[in-house]
């Protein structure tokens, strides 16, 4: 009978140590899933209210849906940008199915982004309105600015 008592410990102790432990845990909150931008727009309702990191082309700054009241976001506190298709290679052709927003104040950070600097996003997909992703942008890493001729001649 202690022999039973003991072995039901154990395994009680085992348990809570394996529930408790990093590796079994659900990652963290703030944990990013690693994406393609046409994987989002492909099916934006998986993607709903979770954290994304995704590289991509840098197209423009653009207002293209700011102050839509089904996914609201102020022209007056956002700047919204767009990215390449990643599916077209010979010319640039904006992916205008995914809303990128960024905060006015973070977005002044980079001014400099020019057509063709590749970046990395990270930000969370906080709507699917119109069956398209709408994302808040919280980071923007420049990995590879585009080489600019007339900017190099003159060093």
């Amino acid at each position: 009978m202690f022999t039973k008592i003991k072995n039901i410990a154990f395994i009680a102790f085992f348990a809570a140590i394996l529930t408790f432990s990093p590796a079994f845990c659900a990652p963290a909150a703030n944990a990013s899933i690693s994406v393609t931008p046409l994987s989002v727009v492909a099916a934006p309702q998986k993607y709903l209210n979770k954290n994304i990191t995704m590289k991509a082309t840098f197209d423009k700054f653009s207002t293209l849906g700011l102050d839509y009241k089904k996914a609201m976001r102020s022209s007056a506190d956002y700047i919204g940008f767009l990215i390449q298709r990643d599916d077209v290679v010979d010319h640039n052709v904006p992916l205008s199915e995914m809303k990128l927003f960024i905060k006015r104040n973070y977005a002044e950070k980079f001014i400099e982004l020019d057509t063709g600097d590749k970046i990395q996003i990270t930000g969370v997909v906080f709507s699917n309105a119109l069956g398209d992703p709408w994302v808040d942008v919280s980071k923007i890493t420049i990995l590879q600015k585009k080489p600019n001729p007339n900017k190099d001649k003159n060093k």
